[in-house]
C-alpha cells in the first residue's frame, strides 16, 4: 500500500479515534503502527496496532473498534484508554520525563562503566563480539549479577529510576546503546560516503 494511501487512513483514524474515544490525535500519531488489511469486501477493515502494548484497533470506513482481547491477552486497559486521552501538555511531561531518564542513564556511573559490553552485543557495533547473548539477556545478566554483589552504582541507579525490576532496569540502560547505535549509522563514512 502506498505512504499517501496509509496517510489518509492515518487521518481517518485519527478523527475517529477523537469522535469515538476522545483519544488524542498526537497520541494516535505517536503510538499506532499500520499493521495492514483484514477481511475482504464489505467486510474489509484496516487494523493499526500500537507499538508498546500491541493493542490493536480496527478501522472500518470511519468507524473504529478497540479490539479489547486480541488471542488470551486482555488489550484496551482503563489505564491505556487514558493515556490515548491525555492532554498535549501530558505528553509533553511524559517526553521530558524519558529524556531525562535517557539522560541520566547515558551519564550514570552505571552506564559509563559498562558501557563497551552493553554495546559488543549489537551485531552493528564495531566492537561486536559474535557468538554472546543479545542484548537484552545481556543486560538482564548484567543486571543480575551487579544485584548480588550489591554494586552501589546500581543501587544508585536503580534508586534514581524508582525500580527494582531487573526487566525495567535493563531496558533503561539498554536505550542510551540505541541512540549510540542510531548515531553510528547516520555518521558520515558508515554508510560508505
Amino acid at each position: 500500500m502506498s505512504t499517501s494511501k496509509i496517510d489518509e487512513l492515518f487521518d481517518t483514524l485519527r478523527a475517529a479515534c477523537a469522535r469515538q474515544f476522545g483519544f488524542n490525535p498526537r497520541r494516535v500519531t505517536e503510538g499506532m503502527r499500520y499493521v495492514g488489511k483484514e477481511g475482504h469486501g464489505k467486510d474489509l477493515v484496516h487494523v493499526f496496532k500500537d507499538v508498546r502494548t500491541h493493542s490493536q484497533i480496527a478501522l472500518k470506513n470511519t468507524f473504529v473498534t478497540l479490539r479489547e482481547k486480541h488471542g488470551d491477552k486482555p488489550h484496551w486497559t482503563e489505564a491505556e484508554k487514558a493515556r490515548y486521552k491525555n492532554t498535549n501538555a501530558e505528553i509533553d511531561a511524559e517526553i521530558a520525563a524519558m529524556q531525562a531518564e535517557l539522560d541520566y542513564t547515558r551519564n550514570s556511573p552505571l552506564y559509563q562503566d559498562h558501557r563497551e559490553q552493553l554495546l559488543s552485543h549489537y551485531k552493528d557495533w564495531p566492537g561486536y563480539q559474535a557468538g554472546g547473548s543479545n542484548p537484552r539477556e545481556a543486560a538482564r545478566t548484567l543486571i543480575g549479577t551487579l544485584a548480588a554483589a550489591h554494586d552501589s552504582r546500581l543501587a544508585e541507579f536503580a534508586e534514581h529510576m524508582h525500580s527494582n525490576d531487573p526487566e525495567h532496569l535493563a531496558h533503561l540502560l539498554l536505550a542510551p546503546c540505541h541512540l549510540e547505535l542510531e548515531a553510528l549509522r547516520v555518521a558520515p563514512g558508515v554508510d560508505g560516503n
